[in-house]
């Protein structure tokens, strides 16, 4: 097991049980290692880099519990169902729930790109996980992802100056990614040698769209994301009343920094070893700003995933139907529900003995809209004079 950079783990620490290739008659094919390494690492490709690195770490817990019980290289691949259980048992309490679930899904990982069989049963395995989840240490639990509002936004804007390059790139970056419902991932970069132009939202990756009505949105193509990551997703905004709209903080951003089309989006004048730079907008750099805005008003700091939580709930609360409200956000399943749960005003309007006819218009029936071609894996329904404004005509 060679020292290498976890990206390069899964692929680099080979099992002695290797996987043989052979033709449908079981003859074995004569490959090179070349061969062989090429295989696996476009099985590795597979899988982003964020999460290979959370796998390389499960596979090196793994093999240091192995060392610590002088378990043979040769029965570590295909691990027995029991090797596994005892490994995850050994493990649970000292993790969070979800971190042994990715410890585990990374030695899975590395048994599936080296064509190693994974025994372990699923009923077991989630068994193991269900169990991982309830005796998790309590430090390790994360504090619920409490919702960004319009008014804490606004907080936040009178500690940040317009007028300074990393702050009006993060005026710039909260606003477009509340207004879009986007996951702040998806408009920013992990590290700043992370940035690529082709995976990464740039100046040249937005555009205009005005329907028939003329009804302006403001587009944005990511050409990778996580639900999406071949052909990327499209993430929209409308100009909003008062401080927080997004057209004004992306307009005094580009006078500011001036991105180039081939930089990040939120790219900012930075200055670097005496000369001036254009630096991509980093996760970790956005949420410490807003944290350290959000303290100067005597405010909690709020977590980066709260913007996507609030995004949702503003519309909801605006009276737009769920199902706009899914399409606006992407979310390809129903998880955005969870929210209603806990927002009395969202469900006020429609548990009433008399609903307001206005009101019906937005909910049910919905209008069938005439064109379905943008509803790839999204409910074919929606409100048409709402998704005209939502995201405008393409045609």
């Amino acid at each position: 097991r060679p020292h290498c950079p976890a990206l390069h783990r899964l692929v680099l620490w080979q099992p002695v049980n290797k996987c043989s290739f052979r033709d449908l008659s079981g003859h074995s094919l004569r490959l090179t290692d070349e061969d062989v390494t090429q295989v696996q690492l476009v099985l590795d490709q597979s899988f982003k880099e964020s999460t290979l690195r959370s796998y390389a770490s499960g596979l090196l817990v793994f093999h240091a519990f192995c060392d610590s019980r002088s378990v043979p290289e040769d029965q570590r691949t295909p691990a027995s169902p029991d090797l596994i259980a005892l490994w995850i048992s050994t493990i649970i309490g000292s993790y969070a729930g979800g971190t042994v679930n990715n410890y585990t899904f990374g030695v899975r990982a590395w048994h599936i790109i080296h064509g190693v069989d994974w025994r372990m049963k699923e009923p077991e395995l989630d068994a193991l996980i269900w169990a991982a989840e309830k005796l998790q240490p309590v430090h390790s639990k994360r504090k619920k992802h409490q919702p960004y509002t319009v008014a804490f936004i606004e907080a936040l804007l009178n500690n940040l100056n317009h007028e300074d390059p990393f702050d009006s790139a993060v005026i710039s970056c909260l606003t477009t990614a509340f207004y879009s419902g986007a996951r702040l991932g998806e408009f920013t970069v992990p590290r700043l040698e992370d940035f690529r132009a082709r995976d990464h939202v740039t100046r040249a990756n937005m555009r205009l769209s005005v329907n028939k009505n003329g009804f302006e949105v403001t587009v944005f193509h990511i050409p990778k994301t996580k639900a999406e990551p071949v052909n990327g997703e499209d993430m929209y905004w409308a100009c909003q009343n008062g401080a927080t709209n997004p057209k004004s903080a992306l307009d005094n951003h580009f006078q500011v920094n001036n991105p180039s089309r081939d930089s990040h989006l939120f790219a900012y004048r930075h200055k670097k070893n005496g000369r001036e730079i254009l630096r991509p907008h980093t996760k970790p750099a956005f949420l410490s700003r807003l944290a350290k805005a959000a303290k100067s008003q005597g405010l909690e700091p709020l977590q980066g995933h709260g913007i996507r939580i609030g995004s949702t709930l503003e519309y909801l609360l605006r009276g737009l139907s769920f199902e706009v409200v899914k399409v606006l956000g992407r979310w390809k399943s129903d998880a955005f529900l969870v929210y209603l749960r806990k927002q009395t005003k969202i469900m006020a309007p429609y548990m009433q003995a008399e609903l307001h006819e206005a009101f019906l218009a937005y909910t049910m029936p919905p209008v069938r809209c005439e064109s379905t071609a943008y509803f790839s894996g999204y409910p074919r329904s929606l409100d048409a004079s709402l998704y005209s404004f939502c995201i405008g005509d393409r045609s």
